[in-house]
């Protein structure tokens, strides 16, 4: 059955709608050396919007500032109807040891900076963006609790973590009455299910709303990139500014292994007549547990091809060739729970169905 962007989600145990794929704003701005200049970002978050699109993704030092910024602009006529989301935390002045980490300083001045750039009063949707081991949990929450409080940020997030730190965090947020962690934002694709191990089903369970980044693992599941590709990235010493085929091979997304499931990813692609991009991006959509993918384009013609996997229905055998290919070993304890010998000292030959 074919989606639409106004065909909303739940974000994990809140009651905020979602549109099931976010746009992600890490292309507004060239500042990076890539990216789209003001009109096509502007194209770009109107097609969004105007296909019934709610679900912005951002980040305090994306393009340095110029995502905010632009946002800030796009955003003036249609604030009160988008989900904004923004992360903090990253480093916003090199060489001050206060502008990056979780810290409560840099949390209040990330939001404040944030704001003004926004041109909004609130961010409904407030990640920290990578762990930071230097800062003491309670710390962190109370500083997210104390946003909420105030009205400047509605709900919070957290993302690139550990999955036993976020469940304690979780644990103590619910304990001590402070906002709890509605979404989880990680790296999940076709390449990258390692998340399936502890990360998605933590979530599942704490109540938390998967956002996967990079769903098409930096473009190797779109079908840009081949063998030759592969070599020619492995002979070369360093990586050119903006050159994506370094860049994937420096993420570990260019692989043969990575190659080798995009070449699936392909073959279902042509047998529904579909680029190999919506067929990843629907693969991602079909996750049980995926709440919204969140993508990324630079022009308007990739931003339509993206939105294309809203339309595609992947059969159960579509399905289970893609999983198939890209399958990972979850390791222990998970394979040896799974596994006949636990089934059996546990429960014999008596059949439970678990509904939940």
């Amino acid at each position: 059955m074919a989606l639409t962007l106004d065909t909303y989600r739940l974000m994990g145990r809140s009651g905020l709608r979602v549109s099931p794929l976010a746009l992600g704003a890490a292309t507004f701005g060239t500042e990076w050396g890539w990216g789209a200049e003001r009109d096509e970002a502007r194209r770009l978050f109107d097609t969004y919007v105007e296909r019934g699109g709610n679900f912005i993704d951002t980040a305090d030092t994306y393009t340095d500032g110029s995502s905010h910024r632009l946002l800030g602009e796009f955003m003036r006529d249609r604030r009160e109807s988008l989900v904004l989301a923004t992360k903090y935390s990253t480093l916003r002045r090199p060489g001050d040891p206060n502008a990056g980490g979780a810290h409560r300083k840099n949390l209040f001045a990330s939001v404040e900076t944030s704001l003004r750039q926004l041109n909004t009063d609130y961010i409904d949707l407030l990640y920290l963006h990578v762990w930071d081991v230097r800062t003491p949990v309670d710390e962190i929450l109370r500083g997210l609790d104390d946003l909420v409080r105030q009205g400047k940020v509605l709900y919070v997030g957290i993302s690139s973590a550990p999955a036993w730190q976020v469940s304690r965090m979780q644990a103590i947020a619910d304990l001590r009455g402070w906002s709890p962690l509605v979404a989880l934002q990680i790296e999940f694709n076709l390449i990258e299910r390692t998340g399936e191990r502890d990360l998605i089903p933590m979530a599942r369970e704490m109540g938390l709303g998967v956002v996967p980044f990079s769903p098409l693992a930096g473009g190797v599941l779109s079908g840009k990139y081949s063998r030759d590709d592969l070599t020619a990235a492995q002979a070369a010493t360093q990586a050119a500014p903006g050159d994506g085929t370094r860049r994937s091979l420096a993420l570990g997304t260019l692989t043969e292994r990575g190659l080798a499931i995009a070449d699936v990813v392909k073959e279902v692609a042509e047998e529904l007549d579909r680029a190999p991009v919506q067929v990843a991006l629907a693969w991602a959509l079909h996750h049980p547990h995926v709440t919204a993918p969140i993508i990324g384009a630079r022009t308007a013609a990739q931003l339509e091809n993206n939105l294309g996997a809203l339309e595609v229905d992947l059969t159960a055998a579509h399905l289970a060739r893609l999983d198939e290919v890209s399958t990972i070993a979850l390791g222990y304890p998970h394979d040896l729970l799974a596994g006949a010998h636990i089934r059996t000292v546990t429960t014999g030959d008596v059949r439970i169905e678990a509904r939940r």
